[in-house]
């Protein structure tokens, strides 16, 4: 795993697991997502049970203050508690603790339909090594936003750009190319596929997984294009730097966050 970033996680966290190769570990990165997680979660079991096959939900609660954790644990997840605010690290860490042969990352406020998963683990073959899915959102989002989420599942097939809310990966592919490289702030998802690229087949599923829409109804068009037209001038050294980040690092409202993630 990529060590970039000092870790705090629990005990439990830091001891290597017994992987059991026909498990599926679901990693779920969160940070105060109580008014999504129980919906997540209850989509990932419901998707996995479907498949009769051992599975496990980590979530990994990155220093909330709401009662993200409890919520978790109520919906029968195992909570590892970090304290990094970059999402590299959360999802590595999560990636660590689990007991899986195959490792599928949701984010705490995406929909995981039971054909999607379905779909994406029988494209787990000999030379198939992982892959993301087509993105849709769960609500009616701006025309802007539409055209973006229009745009990038164009792109990503073409590419072989898995989107961050839903990556899954044979576990040890992931660990030959040591995780999400935890330099980046944003951007860790295509670095990963690129990477994961160089050592088997990678692919992007046409059937979605739905996440929130809520980011581009808070921000608006203006901040939203700020941020990528910004990224896009600095490149690589943009996504390594938490300033200038609060699109993800930072809610709007009376539930904003100061810190990065």
């Amino acid at each position: 795993m990529n060590k970039t970033s000092s870790h705090n996680i629990e005990t439990d966290a830091t001891r290597e697991p017994d992987v059991d190769i026909d498990m599926i570990s679901f990693v779920v990165p969160a940070h105060n997502e109580s008014e999504f997680i129980e919906q997540t979660l209850t989509h990932i079991h419901a998707a996995a049970k479907a498949l009769e096959r051992p599975y496990e939900i980590i979530v990994v609660n990155d220093d909330s203050s709401d009662d993200t954790a409890s919520m978790a644990e109520r919906c029968g997840a195992r909570v590892v508690s970090v304290c990094l605010r970059r999402i590299g690290g959360v999802r590595n860490a999560g990636a660590k603790a689990a007991k899986g042969g195959t490792l599928v990352f949701v984010d705490a406020d995406t929909m995981l339909p039971e054909q999607t998963l379905s779909t994406a683990m029988n494209s787990l073959t000999i030379d198939t090594i992982g892959g993301g899915a087509a993105v849709s959102f769960d609500c009616k989002v701006p025309w802007w936003a539409s055209a973006i989420g229009w745009l990038w599942n164009f792109l990503s097939p073409r590419f072989g750009w898995a989107a961050g809310c839903f990556i899954f990966v044979k576990r040890e592919a992931f660990e030959s190319v040591g995780g999400f490289d935890e330099s980046y702030y944003v951007g860790e998802e295509l670095v990963l596929s690129q990477a994961l690229k160089s050592v088997g087949r990678f692919v992007i599923l046409k059937t979605p997984v739905i996440t929130s829409g809520r980011k581009t109804i808070s921000h608006g068009c203006w901040a939203t294009t700020r941020v990528f037209l910004r990224l896009f001038w600095l490149g690589q050294k943009g996504m390594t730097r938490p300033d200038g980040l609060s699109y993800w690092y930072e809610r709007t409202g009376n539930t904003a966050e100061k810190n990065p993630r």
